[in-house]
């Protein structure tokens, strides 16, 4: 079998009504044979997504994993990156089981695929009574892609003249990235180390994502000029809040000093495996600055450190994602600019211990 061109990572929990249809509008995809595979990434489902999984890898000519875990809560950043590391493909479509494609929605994502960008979508949303008529003949019919709310389809182009020019005055935030139906090199997704699987529960790992690749110089483009997909009508998740910014991840996406590589994705990374550059002198000897020296001290110093370490006086460089002030003397930290995380220590173990959670 030859190697694919595109992986298509298709989250689900618990909707094998809506897996089934999202599946049947990936088998009828045109244009694209021999260049795809599939990965089902569930998040635990007790009931029959695992069989209607097997049955459809039984009747499709192109390769279908399956990857899950036990549910744990809304965990759909662990859910995609389990997805990648099934999949071989160099290009990644995250796509959501709840989504049916129109036949060439594969083939347009190959087609506008380029170097150092994502390409980001988004989905029309059909109404509970057109989502319910929705059967598997009316996805072979095509009829579906006629049923999508006026209001709606101009929302979507909307959304893409925004991200257009966005992307033409290079705003530093925007377009924003909405995780179903996103396209994505498997080298730029591996670049920040994939989503951030601390985000449990509803929302903002796509927002981490977005500030991660922006990071990392790597640019976010609209596809949806060319394709989007249709949502299946469902009750919210329970964890979604009525109000984004009382949702419980955003604490933690607004903190300082985020890392443009996340600790705990694709790769689970330790401490010793982060960039930390030592800078600054106490004016004395100073148990914890003789630790943090001979600890990260001798680490090389080319290149761009991750997370930066002012012991005594000096300043920070403002290349670093983390700036850590070890305040030795606690006046001189109010002197210090820049710092995301300020600590008092006692020994060089609360400092290991602070370092192991920035993330």
């Amino acid at each position: 079998m030859n190697q694919p061109e595109i992986a298509l990572l298709i989250s689900t929990y618990q909707r094998p009504a809506h897996l089934r249809r999202a599946l049947e509008s990936v088998a009828l995809q045109g244009g694209v044979d021999g260049l795809m595979e599939v990965v089902v990434t569930d998040d635990g489902s007790t009931d029959e997504t695992a069989s209607i999984v097997r049955e459809f890898a039984r009747r499709v000519p192109f390769r279908v994993g399956f990857t899950t875990h036990e549910h744990g809560g809304f965990q759909l950043a662990r859910c995609r990156n389990e997805g990648a590391r099934a999949s071989t493909a160099p290009y990644l479509l995250f796509l959501d089981g709840d989504c049916i494609l129109p036949r060439d929605h594969v083939r347009k994502h190959l087609d506008h695929r380029r170097p150092n960008t994502v390409m980001a979508g988004d989905c029309a949303r059909l109404e509970e009574e057109p989502s319910e008529r929705v059967t598997l003949d009316v996805i072979r019919s095509g009829a579906f892609t006629e049923w999508a709310p006026a209001s709606e389809l101009k929302r979507l182009r909307k959304a893409d003249r925004s991200a257009r020019f966005y992307r033409l005055i290079r705003h530093p935030t925007k377009p924003k990235l909405i995780g179903n139906n996103v396209g994505i090199w498997r080298r730029d997704y591996q670049r920040v180390n994939g989503y951030d699987e601390n985000y449990q529960g509803w929302g903002c790992e796509d927002d981490d994502l977005r500030h991660r690749l922006r990071k990392a110089g790597i640019g976010i483009a609209s596809i949806l000029r060319w394709t989007h997909t249709f949502h299946l009508w469902h009750p919210n998740v329970a964890s979604m809040p009525a109000n984004w910014k009382d949702g419980a991840n955003v604490r933690y996406l607004l903190r300082p000093g985020r890392l443009t590589q996340c600790r705990n994705g694709l790769h689970k990374r330790s401490v010793d495996e982060l960039a930390i550059r030592v800078v600054g002198r106490p004016t004395e000897s100073h148990p914890v600055a003789d630790w943090l020296w001979g600890r990260f001290g001798m680490s090389p110093s080319a290149g761009r450190p991750e997370v930066e370490i002012l012991v005594g006086e000096g300043r920070f460089s403002g290349r670093a994602d983390c700036n850590v002030l070890i305040a030795v003397d606690p006046a001189h930290a109010n002197t210090v600019k820049g710092a995301h995380l300020v600590l008092h220590p006692k020994s060089g173990d609360e400092v290991e211990r602070a370092l192991s959670e920035v993330a």
